[in-house]
């Protein structure tokens, strides 16, 4: 009887280093995983409009390495529809908790900048192949939801060569619901065709208004910063600035509407 009552304690004992031995040796499966929504929305461009086709996203992380995510609607998107606030679900990914490291965008064959009315193919190295590649350094947690944009700033991705072809040299920002700030607006007369600026000392973001008026920046960093809003020179209106606009994470700033005037009631 001794031993039987010996001999099932040490049992039990022994099972629970054996179970717990194994967890602490890093179970795959007990690391989690986390759904991440990517979304796209564009810095705007003097364009009438940039195609771009994206056909799959790729995701980078140090526990998994790469992880291919088809899109909900792959194909031709002009990145000059999501600006001001707009933006579209590109995919929806389920990936394992931990460091994701990078993101890549594989594209397809038909990508094209329309330029004063006039369509011209796109060049991008490695577009096919490679893909876009570009750095994001985001934990994610077990269980945890991530929504994260990327922000093509068109007028700085363009590069014109000298044989008047178009070259896409890729500026991408990346941001998330905890890193967006935002600066919102309208501006007034449209037919100046104003361009808005939110200028603090790191960095300088662009806008073109709607049609309305309506503006916005998002994926700031924190500060202050200085809106201006210039109007075309041939429209004889003064430039406006507005110093002093606090950018918060979680924060919209809505500076109203900006009626630019007359250079002489400037004076």
């Amino acid at each position: 009887m001794m031993k039987k009552r010996l001999v099932l304690p040490l049992l039990a004992w022994v099972c629970a280093l054996v179970f717990f031995g194994a967890c602490s040796k890093g179970d795959p499966q007990s690391a989690g995983t986390a759904k991440l929504d990517l979304r796209l929305t564009d810095a705007p461009g003097a364009f009438d409009a940039l195609y771009l086709d994206v056909q799959q996203v790729e995701f980078h992380t140090d526990e998994a390495g790469w992880t291919t995510v088809d899109l909900l609607v792959p194909g031709v998107y002009d990145l000059l529809e999501y600006r001001n606030g707009v933006d579209t679900l590109l995919c929806t990914a389920e990936l394992p908790a931990g460091r994701l490291s990078q993101v890549r965008f594989i594209l397809g064959e038909n990508n094209s900048i329309v330029v004063d009315g006039m369509e011209h193919p796109l060049d991008v190295p490695s577009g096919q192949q490679s893909g876009l590649k570009f750095n994001i350094h985001q934990e994610l947690m077990p269980n945890g939801a991530y929504t994260m944009w990327t922000d093509f700033d068109a007028a700085r991705s363009i590069v014109e060569t000298g044989n008047g072809s178009y070259k896409l040299k890729p500026v991408i920002r990346v941001f998330t619901e905890l890193t967006d700030g935002r600066i919102r607006g309208m501006v007034e007369p449209m037919e100046a065709n104003p361009i808005v600026y939110a200028i603090n000392e790191a960095d300088t973001a662009s806008a073109i208004p709607n049609a309305d008026g309506f503006f916005m920046f998002s994926g700031l960093p924190e500060g202050t910063y200085t809106v201006v809003a210039e109007p075309d020179e041939a429209s004889g209106l003064a430039v406006y600035e507005k110093p002093g606009v606090p950018v918060t994470f979680g924060i919209v700033s809505d500076i109203g509407t900006i009626t630019l005037v007359p250079s002489s009631e400037e004076e």
